[in-house]
Formats: C-alpha cells, structure tokens, sequence
C-alpha cells in the first residue's frame, strides 16, 4: 500500500458530501488519499489548528507535509491522489479558478439544504446547524 498524499477532512453528515466520499474511497485503490469525518466523535480540529466551525463552513484537507487547505484545492488534491486528476483540471485553469471557487462557496453555503431536498437526512445532532 502506497503513503498517503492527502487527507480530506469532509462533513459526514452532508448526504450529498457522503456520497462522493463514498465514489473518492472506490476510486481509492492504491491507498493515496485519507478520509476523516470530522463528525465522528472525538474529531478534534484544533489539532489541525483550526477550529470545527471553520471545517464546516468550507472543506478542508491536510497534504502529507502538514499544511492546511480548504475549497477548490481540497478536490484537486483528493481527485489526483486517486488517480483521476484529469477530472478536475479545468478547476486550476486561471480563467476558470474563480468560477469554480465561487460555485463551491454557493454549494458549500447551501449543501445541507440541498443534501435534504436530494432526499438526505434532516439534520438533528446539533453538527447540521452551522452555517
């Protein structure tokens, strides 16, 4: 099994986030890319120096060196690490880049609203509420 490259940091009450979280970890096969819920109890995200609130407002993702990114870059890097970063190449096109961050911004604003009209789970626990 390869080191891994990437850990993405995702909402795993998000139902639509799951979902690709669910296709990333198919696509997974040479082990290059780590998934944490930070839902899962425990989760501690000042140990990634930033605060839960934070990684719920916007995804975010750690590289192997420890450094910290969020939005658009966390795709590109989760995407590459499976293998299947010509996927989303147009997202680090100049040109393109700041649609794609201002389309993520919409989504990631709105995805638990979307995530229950797709037919996701209302969101009870107290981590669905921030936004």
């Amino acid at each position: 099994m390869s080191k891994v490259e990437f850990v993405m940091l995702y909402d795993g009450q998000c139902p639509i986030c799951q979902r690709e979280i669910n296709w990333l970890r198919s696509k997974n096969s040479q082990g290059k890319l780590g998934l944490i819920d930070i839902t899962d109890e425990g989760f501690d995200a000042e140990s990634y120096g930033t605060s839960f609130a934070e990684l719920m407002a916007e995804i975010h993702g750690v590289y192997a060196d420890g450094r910290l990114v969020k939005g658009v870059e966390v795709f590109c890097a989760s995407y590459q690490a499976v293998g299947l970063g010509w996927l989303v190449a147009p997202m680090q096109w100049r040109l393109l880049r700041p649609v794609f961050d201002w389309l993520y911004r919409s989504f990631a604003k709105h995805r638990l609203r979307l995530g229950r009209l797709l037919g996701g789970r209302a969101c009870d626990n107290g981590h669905c509420g921030i936004e």
